[in-house]
């Protein structure tokens, strides 16, 4: 058959290795899955496809250093999740039956109980019998924070299955965004950095959650899933007649060819490798200081890291090898790999700075303030009617009292001017247009703390290049949101003194556990700041993955979110917002927004500021084009997640509420919940066209940076 596509060229810095114990690991996987059930008369494998697939050369691939019982398990949890995948496919998606395929699904979690000791249900068919034997053989030699995180990762790679299954049904492709975020659960990636740290080394629990961990795992994912998608598309899209394909999804929404489409996933697939690389050397070393973690503890981390590195050049060969996928023409070796030390050719040394060299250097040669012109504003779809609360202008009135008394016009970085360029309350009124005046003026409020601080981090710490400083602002900001009665540290700051009074404002009625979450949104924004202000002294464009889901955080998204969910109350359980569909409703919302603020700050920030975080910029440097071109991506991209928010509402949401069997006044919340997200983005469009704050006009007259009159000190405390 001919190959739709000529592969790419891969980006494979470190070389594949083979683990000794590959013929031990393939007799016992292949004696394992016989006694499981999964081979003659499973209706799904033969032992013909067993060996074709050859999971044992998988492992042996990706986990070159471990003995050969760990390699047998591992081996054996391949064999367990491939056939998942074909048992899946023959029984629920070939028969598009997306009910047996949740009952299935719903059982599987029992045989992954947190307790060792727990029981489980007597299997009905292999996957069940599999789960259950692999999970008693494989949890007593983890952790329990291991076994949690573990289960998490398999029941997303279950459950996740569905919303494959969902779009098959529907005959949707989704869009790149949505695409790579769910393909991460649906491929497994996640799961499997979980078997790497079973081989290497676990992941210190006090790290485990933080972002440069949470990087390299999912910039580990993308990678994995994306080179699957190349060598799998023919038997995926042609074959099976599957859509989660990245390369389906990316010549849908580019419109072109799938050749074309394939150079851009093998594109992304380096970005996020070059990612990966740069989370390794620079964050993680700075996050394993910051927690003080032990020599032992950083060992662990950087065996684990080596481990995932291991695993993408194993599974690489894994490809070019198996009978599953299409690998004709692929290259084994990367150009740089012949480089021998002593001796080397300067062809090779050319072909290391021409291939990989050129990619990763053209994230750090942006010219900052250059001249770029008044924002273009395309054609923005907005379905949802704009309302606004009638307490707007006490709203403005009360929000230039509060920033003066708070400090926000007396430290260099805002005065009244600047302030009245925000116009946050008629942000604020059209977020929220039923709300009274001290709700008003507490949602006004606490858009300013976030808009300022946003501007504060840049001026003051960026000008200085003092990430330091901004790391001990952040935890400070931390400390002023108590969650019971711990004591408040003196406010050093206007930010300190807003955060301290906002937080007693909004959190008076509140327990400890309903304060979490808020806590949480917050932290995860003033810790995105940082992350912002680190890229900005290194002069680092992000690239676009990257860039999109910190953008979510710096945006402050998480934090309106949680003060809108604050008043739902128990009617509506936990699980239904940490479901697939609704976070895939939020996402879609806060992806628009951001997406619709970089549009429109686009001059404001790379003229006027010298920023290097904004979308149409991060498309310009990715895909090396210029503003013209970029800025229709960018607009297609935020009108393909203002459709996908419309698909959610009218196709999913109603699943999820049958499926969690809701009440109809938890189903009144939720429809009230999709409202709230409807006038979220109709008044921040509305806010954008209207207040000065980013006009050509406005901007070009304004002298900016600190206030001409005084360039702001550090806090005191610093």
């Amino acid at each position: 058959m001919t190959q739709p596509f000529e592969l790419p060229h891969f980006y494979l810095p470190h070389p594949a290795r083979l683990n000794p114990h590959v013929d031990e690991a393939r007799a016992h996987a292949t004696a394992w899955a016989r006694e499981m059930g999964m081979l003659e008369g499973s209706g799904v494998w033969e032992q013909a496809d067993l060996d074709a697939h050859d999971y044992g050369l998988l492992c042996a691939y990706t986990h070159p250093d471990c003995d050969g019982p760990a390699l047998s398990l591992i081996t054996d949890w391949y064999v367990w999740v491939f056939f998942f995948d074909d048992h899946f496919l023959e029984m629920f998606k070939r028969t598009q039956d997306r009910h047996g395929g949740k009952a299935h699904l719903d059982r599987l979690p029992l045989f992954m109980p947190l307790d060792p000791a727990a029981p489980v249900p007597a299997p009905r068919n292999p996957v069940e019998a599999g789960l259950a034997d692999l999970w008693a053989r494989t949890v007593p030699a983890m952790s329990a924070d291991w076994r949690r995180r573990f289960a998490v990762a398999t029941e997303h790679l279950l459950n996740e299955s569905l919303w494959e299954l969902s779009n098959i049904n529907e005959g949707r492709i989704a869009n790149p965004v949505e695409y790579i975020e769910m393909r991460r659960k649906v491929g497994g990636a996640p799961w499997s950095a979980g078997l790497v740290e079973y081989a290497t080394a676990e992941v210190p629990a006090a790290v485990a959650g933080s972002r440069p961990l949470r990087v390299l795992m999912e910039t580990f994912s993308d990678a994995v899933h994306l080179r699957n998608d190349l060598f799998s598309y023919q038997r995926e899209v042609e074959d099976e007649g599957e859509l989660s394909n990245g390369v389906l999804v990316l010549e849908t929404f580019f419109g072109c060819t799938t050749q074309q489409a394939a150079d851009i996933v093998g594109d992304v697939l380096t970005s996020r490798l070059h990612q990966f690389e740069h989370t390794a050397f620079t964050e993680v070393p700075a996050v394993a200081l910051e927690k003080g973690l032990t020599p032992a503890e950083v060992v662990a981390i950087g065996a684990y890291a080596k481990g995932l590195q291991d695993w993408q050049s194993g599974g690489h060969e894994w490809h070019l090898r198996s009978s599953r996928y299409m690998n004709k023409g692929a290259r084994s070796d990367a150009p740089w790999q012949s480089l021998s030390g002593p001796g080397t050719s300067a062809a090779d040394v050319g072909a290391l700075l021409a291939g990989a060299g050129a990619e990763r250097l053209r994230a750090y040669t942006h010219v900052p303030f250059r001249k770029v012109g008044p924002s273009v504003i395309p054609d923005i779809r907005m379905p949802f009617p704009l309302e606004l609360s009638p307490a707007l202008d006490g709203a403005r009135r009360h929000l230039l009292e509060w920033s003066g008394r708070i400090g926000f016009l007396s430290e260099g970085v805002w005065d009244e001017d600047k302030l009245a360029s925000c116009d946050l309350p008629l942000c604020a009124a059209g977020l929220d247009p039923d709300a009274t005046q001290d709700q008003l003026d507490l949602a006004s409020d606490w858009l300013a703390f976030g808009t300022y601080g946003d501007d504060y981090y840049p001026l003051v710490y960026g000008h200085r290049r003092d990430l330091a400083a901004a790391r001990l602002t952040t935890a400070r900001l931390s400390a002023c949101m108590p969650l019971d009665s711990e004591p408040v540290l003196p406010p050093a700051n206007a930010m300190e003194r807003a955060l301290i009074d906002l937080w007693a404002r909004t959190t008076a009625g509140m327990t400890p556990d309903e304060r979490r979450p808020l806590k949480s949104a917050i932290e995860t924004m003033t810790e995105a700041w940082v992350w912002e202000l680190s890229n900005q002294i290194q002069n680092r464009v992000p690239d676009p993955v990257d860039y999109l889901e910190m953008r979510r955080a710096t945006f402050g998204s998480h934090l309106t979110l949680g003060l809108s969910r604050a008043g739902h109350g128990p009617a509506v359980p936990p699980e239904v917002y940490r479901s697939g569909p609704v976070r895939s409703l939020e996402n879609a919302a806060i992806d628009y927004a951001c997406l619709l603020n970089d549009i429109f700050s686009y001059q404001k920030e790379i003229e006027f500021e010298g920023e290097i975080h904004n979308a149409v910029l991060v498309v310009q440097n990715f895909f090396g084009i210029d503003y013209p071109t970029a800025l229709p991506v960018v607009q297609d991209l935020m009108n393909q997640r203002m459709r996908q928010f419309e698909h959610v509402v009218a196709h999913e949401l109603p699943v999820v509420y049958d499926e969690f069997d809701l009440s109809e006044e938890a189903r009144t919340i939720m429809r009230g919940y999709v409202t709230d997200l409807q006038n979220w983005m109709a008044g921040i469009l509305n806010w954008h066209r209207n207040v000065a704050r980013y006009k050509d006009e406005y901007l070009s007259g304004r002298v900016h940076g600190f206030l001409p009159y005084r360039s702001p000190a550090l806090p005191a405390l610093l």
